[in-house]
């Protein structure tokens, strides 16, 4: 089993594909890291030679920011948004929809369950 950046990499897939388990790691971002390691995108993750994962390794270490780091700078982005009391950061703090949305009906995911205004009624 392949272990890239702290991620233990899915057995029995193609490497292409395994590679997007990795936080911050996309198809096109995976295809670009095995053209650059050399290696060829359909083979198997369990078959992959131990050269060929330190190559991989090697070029998400160098060029990419991942998994850890790379959540760590989001979250500071958003933390600095929300310091500087810019409209998303206060959309962000309200926990409401940042990119325009619209919110008078959908944004459930982001606004969380209904909340009734009053229980429900009784019928005399």
């Amino acid at each position: 089993m392949a272990r890239i950046a702290g991620i233990d990499l899915p057995k029995n897939k193609r490497v292409e594909i395994a590679l997007t388990y990795i936080y911050g790691i996309g198809r096109a971002t995976a295809q670009k890291i095995l053209n650059q390691a050399n290696v060829n995108w359909s083979t198997k993750s369990d078959d992959l030679a131990e050269s060929e994962v330190n190559a991989i390794r090697q070029v998400i270490d160098t060029q990419y920011k991942v998994e850890g780091d790379l959540r760590t700078e989001v979250s500071m982005n958003i933390k600095r948004l929300m310091d500087l009391g810019c409209y998303r950061g206060l959309r962000h703090r309200k926990g409401l929809p940042v990119h325009g949305q619209r919110t008078h009906t959908n944004a459930r995911t982001r606004k969380g369950p209904r909340r009734s205004i009053m229980g429900k009624r009784k019928k005399a």
